[in-house]
């Protein structure tokens, strides 16, 4: 693929052209130290935006924290800024809605979190709840936009569509599917016209970034979004891999390669990447390795990993992929390999009991009940079907902002 023209974030733009905002005295930030600018990596937007003259006298963070290094689900408390020295309301831990009287002596509030295309990656539902509060306070709501690194070609999107009813969570609050295929800019124009009403959305878009293009052929760093995301080729495979984190197996958090892998001393690797060497299909490649996890189940052992090589990147689907290595390691046929897993809670701070934490990922209750059916397996054409995100692309076509 030819490389694309340089890139500006919606960031960028304001800080080029900081007449492009509406006038203001008092300016919110929902943010983290990720959101750097494109034109160099090294500078926070919320500094570069200061620096231009733009009056943000409140952040905002969301899980992770404004560093973006706190724990997976661990709370975040409100704190200052070393950097700004502005005070930090954190939406993730005692609270997930921005409080009233923070948004009440506000002209507007700007949103710049950068995103990895995958419904379970909670700083989209930051933002759905920084819609509903500002819907709430009659606050205006800024989107400065950044490319999905995952690319926005809607026919990649993979379901299941999530079930509101029976799962939805700060995963996953409202149906869409895992990988979603749109920018947070475009999720905002979206839920303003279908889910919030009441609130006005304006969105500066990124430049130089087409729908086609995944995070390596922009020629930009990777900024790590969370301590699990160091590389671009996690954050392609999390849609799928992160499943893993409602089981007993690790998704090798803890590693140098997060979501690269399942591991567990018990797993046999050989014989599972055997058993699925069909899997050429969907761009990858596997093979066995050894791991030993700082965190996450069995931390501090030595695990027999299954690696998944990315081969291909256009054709990796992350979703089938990890129903996939799912099906292959509770189906009957080899089971008695790995008669050792089990189903797992993940406790965090949004659901302290960790419980139904595979139905909260998947989005569907279904879908673990037929893994565990040993005398119903599950195939391919299964996991087509529940990877089909079905009219996705007609719902979000009309709020699209790229071609």
């Amino acid at each position: 693929m030819s490389r694309h023209p340089r890139v500006a974030f919606g960031v960028d733009r304001v800080c080029n052209f900081p007449g492009i905002l509406p006038k203001a005295s008092r300016v919110g930030l929902v943010t983290n130290d990720v959101a750097r600018l494109a034109r160099d990596s090294r500078i926070p937007g919320r500094v570069a935006l200061l620096d231009a003259g733009v009056p943000v006298t409140r952040l905002f963070s969301p899980e992770h924290g404004l560093s973006a290094n706190a724990t997976d689900g661990a709370h975040v408390r409100d704190a200052i800024d070393r950097e700004t020295g502005l005070p930090i309301v954190s939406l993730y831990g005692e609270r997930f809605d921005p409080p009233p009287e923070s948004l009440t002596d506000l002209d507007y509030v700007l949103f710049d979190v950068p995103d990895v295309g995958a419904r379970f990656y909670t700083y989209i539902w930051t933002l759905s709840h920084v819609l509903e509060a500002c819907a709430r306070t009659r606050t205006r709501l800024v989107v400065l936009d950044r490319p999905n690194p995952l690319g926005g070609v809607l026919e990649h999107a993979e379901g299941p569509m999530l079930d509101e009813k029976e799962c939805s969570s700060f995963v996953g609050r409202w149906s869409m599917p895992v990988r979603h295929s749109l920018t947070i800019g475009e999720l905002a124009r979206h839920w303003s016209k279908t889910r919030v009403t009441g609130v006005e959305v304006d969105v500066v878009r990124a430049h130089g970034w087409t729908r086609e293009a995944q995070w390596p052929s922009l020629a930009l760093p990777w900024i790590p979004t969370s301590p699990s995301m160091p590389s671009f080729e996690s954050a392609l495979l999390y849609p799928g891999i992160c499943l893993f984190e409602a089981t007993n197996l690790s998704v090798g958090r803890g590693t140098e390669t997060p979501f690269q892998v399942i591991a567990a001393p018990w797993l046999d690797a050989r014989r599972l990447a055997h058993a699925l060497e069909g899997a050429a299909w969907l761009g990858v490649r596997l093979t066995r390795d050894e791991i030993v996890p700082s965190m996450g189940p069995y931390a501090g052992e030595r695990c027999e990993a299954l690696r998944i090589e990315i081969v291909d990147r256009e054709r990796v689907r992350p979703v089938a992929l990890g129903l996939t290595l799912l099906a292959a390691v509770t189906r009957r046929e080899t089971h008695h390999l790995h008669h050792r897993f089990q189903w797992a809670t993940y406790p965090t701070a949004a659901n302290p009991s960790g419980a139904t934490h595979f139905e909260r990922l998947i989005g569907k209750r279904y879908v673990r009940q037929r893994l565990s059916d040993a005398d119903a397996p599950v195939t391919a054409t299964d996991i087509a079907r529940w990877t089909s995100p079905r009219s996705w692309g007609d719902e979000v076509r009309p709020h699209l902002l790229y071609e």
